[in-house]
């Protein structure tokens, strides 16, 4: 517009009436409002269409007040500038200028465009890869459990006279344990879907990190195979910012991932403690530990690695993954460390409560 002194109007895209263009007025004797008009947008309009230019000083629809001219590469019209001639003509010179100018643009929507292309077949494979590794571990792994529910439930039926008090009591508890287990593998897999596909919810409010823990903590007692967990809170008022059942979540995952892979009479230790305007939660294990070259492919969505779990069951590798996603959700971050003599540490952190204070944090809201 400083260039060449004039009225200049941009649409991005096809022009129609009722969207009003970026408007670039000249600093004196403006007279721009002559470019929004309904016949102006019309001239526009078929520039775009036809990928022409038109209007004054052309042989298409030379009464026009301006001058429109497609910003167009060899494939694509990306939008139409429009300027006032009041005199009829563009210098060749300002006209040659600004040509060289909109091809340079065009090339750079075309980079862009072509640059959102590959994002958007990058994100669509990524998505059908995830319904085929969803569909493909679920066939695996939900056999195990629904034949062992099944074949539980049956005996039962079939011999349940036969059985001593003790032996339903068994055949009960292990019924319960496969069916939280599933319970827990559908609730993991729709939180991985949601943030798959931005759908995602934050209901972040302050929270008692003591009864958080201690509610995740009572839906994995039945499975702690002789595994000694012990909690340690820097302070027993320690309040967060959070989604407490994806927090939850977080939790039982991590603690369900150290049962799994440690040995029985293993010690899992949960601590946590404020830093500044963060709060610091440690899950650590004594188990074998992780080697350094796996430490950052244990967050790998269906990352399951070599290692077979103590109990013989196998996992699907979702819930780090989906761990990781939760609490970079709510601002965090979480890392797995090396553990001091042996095993592993599960390290995130939380925004801290400040008491008194009534500011939401920022990362609330969608995923």
């Amino acid at each position: 517009m400083k260039l060449l002194d004039k009225d200049v109007v941009y649409y991005p895209g096809e022009p129609r009436e009722g969207v009003r263009p970026y408007c670039f007025p000249r600093e004196k004797n403006s007279c721009i409002e002559r470019l929004l008009t309904k016949d102006e947008t019309a001239v526009a309009s078929w520039s775009y269409r036809n990928n022409k230019h038109a209007g004054a000083s052309t042989g298409t629809l030379p009464g026009a007040k301006g001058l429109y001219l497609a910003v167009r590469s060899a494939n694509a019209v990306y939008g139409v500038v429009g300027i006032c001639l009041e005199d009829g003509f563009l210098p060749a010179f300002d006209e040659s200028i600004l040509n060289a100018m909109l091809n340079e643009a065009a090339l750079a929507l075309e980079k862009e465009q072509s640059t959102e292309d590959k994002n958007r077949a990058r994100l669509q494979i990524r998505q059908e890869q995830l319904r085929s590794n969803l569909l493909r571990s679920i066939s695996h792994d939900l056999r195990t459990p629904l034949t062992s529910i099944s074949g539980n439930s049956g005996m039962l039926m079939q011999q349940g006279d036969n059985l001593s008090a003790d032996q339903k009591q068994k055949l009960y508890e292990d019924i319960y344990d496969d069916s939280v287990w599933l319970y827990n593998l559908v609730e993991n897999l729709l939180s991985v879907t949601k943030i798959e596909n931005g759908s995602m919810e934050l209901k972040q409010q302050p929270e008692l990190l003591e009864d958080v823990i201690s509610e995740a903590l009572s839906h994995i007692r039945r499975r702690l195979r002789g595994h000694k967990i012990q909690v340690h809170l820097e302070d027993e008022f320690l309040m967060a910012w959070m989604d407490a059942k994806l927090i939850m979540q977080v939790i039982m995952n991590i603690v369900d991932n150290a049962i799994k892979y440690t040995p029985e009479d293993s010690h899992i230790d949960i601590s946590a403690k404020k830093l500044g305007d963060r709060i610091y939660i440690n899950i650590a294990d004594d188990g074998q530990g992780i080697p350094d070259d796996r430490k950052e492919k244990v967050f790998d969505l269906f990352y399951t690695g070599e290692y077979q779990a103590a109990d013989g069951t196998r996992s699907m590798g979702v819930g780090l993954s989906l761990c990781r996603s939760i609490v970079e959700a709510h601002g965090g971050k979480l890392e797995v460390r090396d553990n001091v003599p042996k095993g592993s540490c599960f390290l995130f952190d939380l925004k801290a409560e400040d008491v008194g204070g009534d500011n939401f944090p920022e990362t609330a809201g969608k995923a």
